[in-house]
């Protein structure tokens, strides 16, 4: 009887522990966002039972269950959990369950959808933020000497901002020697630089949309060629919450969204590119789809969303200046079809920068890049960039803080550099992204 009874005891402690230990690896984050839908991403650290209670910030007593998903190693024990009994313009609390129990989070967990505007009202002022370049040290994998990542308490600063949404402008994280060439390898960094403490908060209460460049893609400065895509697509797709891939008939990350009145194209800029210089960098099938949603688009702002520099003329850095064919004609057809209102957003050259084109009909195009967020910041001042905005340079770890405002009839938009104690850098109004 004593022996069954220390048995049973002993049992209970295993289980105990085990379902301690199968707890939130990271997350949760909230991803993409509509009028009627939301999403919220998490990772386990074993195979779980998972959903999401939700419900509306200012009337707590109804809630609301997502369906239910059941994390597995094939998917990095990640999980995507749906909100589809939302509201427009709503603002929503959530909880995780795991196995029907909540998860203990020491910081709030929030979404919202977006409002239902047309035809009513103006579209909502909002922010967002874009930054990119995120390495995270992990010493055995890392290379000998000074870690290449720092100033984690860059994300705080950046949930300080309170943004609505937040877009990763590529090398999200940093695939190593010991990652590139199996999934085992792949999953673990993806795994190991989400869950970074202080990433946290930000993931949970911030609508998280991305791209990818090299480091999250394959090796550095990987194209067309790599031979694992297919399985940092899976990647991809398993770590981040954007509402599509794809599109217009295309492979890789390729997707868009709206916010409000403003439209973001979240571009690929490795699934076609060849490593020769005069050919493709988007590729046909992808410009082809650009160009057709851009003409088709009513949006104030048209964020194109890449991760090299798109409008400086300087050919080197994997800039889109490198693949001077295409990038001319992609101007030319942006002249030809009165294309107007676009900004790029770009990341990966380890600097902040503002470039603006004035074409010779009036159009204003601006580049905003936004790099390093934990990478080591590299100078680039100097540059023959010819389209460089005086002032705007900066070599240090950084992000871009972006505020929409004003009546859709007179839109504006506000960009700060910040450095990663959230100091001002630069402010400046992108004011001329229409043509006058």
């Amino acid at each position: 009887m004593l022996f069954r009874t220390v048995f049973i005891l002993s049992a209970i402690l295993v289980m105990s522990d085990a379902s301690a230990q199968c707890d939130i690896q990271s997350g949760p984050m909230t991803g993409a966002s509509d009028l009627l839908e939301a999403t919220v991403w998490v990772q386990t650290k074993c195979e779980q039972k998972v959903r999401m209670k939700y419900w509306e910030t200012d009337d707590p007593k109804k809630s609301w269950l997502s369906e239910e998903v059941v994390t597995s190693s094939d998917h990095g024990y990640c999980a995507h959990l749906v909100a589809d009994h939302v509201r427009p313009g709503t603002s929503y609390q959530y909880a995780i369950l795991l196995d029907g129990n909540p998860a203990r989070l020491p910081y709030p967990a929030t979404f919202r959808t977006q409002s239902l505007w047309q035809w009513r009202t103006d579209p909502q002022d909002f922010t967002f933020v874009a930054g990119s370049c995120t390495y995270v040290n992990e010493k055995i994998y890392d290379r000998p000497g000074k870690g290449y990542g720092d100033g984690y308490e860059i994300f705080t600063h950046i949930n300080a901002e309170n943004p609505d949404l937040m877009i990763w402008l590529g090398d999200n994280t940093y695939l190593r020697e010991s990652d590139w060439n199996t999934r085992t390898g792949i999953y673990h960094r993806y795994t190991h630089t989400r869950s970074l403490p202080e990433m946290q908060p930000l993931l949970a209460s911030t609508h998280h949309y991305a791209i990818w460049d090299d480091h999250d893609y394959g090796p550095n400065d990987s194209e067309r060629s790599f031979w694992n895509k297919d399985i940092t697509l899976d990647a991809f797709k398993d770590f981040w919450a954007n509402p599509n891939y794809g599109v217009g008939n295309t492979e890789g990350i390729t997707g868009t969204f709206m916010w409000e009145d403003c439209q973001f194209f979240l571009m690929d800029d490795r699934w076609y590119r060849d490593y020769r210089l005069e050919k493709d960098y988007f590729g046909e099938k992808q410009m082809t789809w650009l160009l057709d949603a851009l003409r088709f688009s009513q949006a104030s702002y048209k964020f194109i969303c890449t991760g090299g520099q798109v409008i400086s003329d300087v050919a080197d850095h994997e800039n889109y200046a490198m693949f001077a064919s295409e990038r001319k004609s992609f101007f030319d057809s942006l002249d030809k079809y009165n294309i107007t209102g676009v900004v790029f957003l770009t990341g990966d050259h380890h600097h902040a920068e503002v470039s603006k084109m004035t074409t010779a009909d009036g159009d204003v195009f601006y580049d905003i890049t936004a790099s390093p967020l934990t990478s080591t910041p590299s100078t680039h001042r100097g540059e023959p960039n010819h389209f460089h905005v005086p002032g705007s340079d900066f070599s240090v770890r950084n992000y871009a803080v972006l505020d929409i405002s004003g009546p859709l009839s007179d839109r504006k938009c506000k960009l700060t550099f910040k450095d990663q104690n959230g100091g001002v850098l630069y402010e400046g109004l992108i004011d001329n992204a229409k043509k006058q």
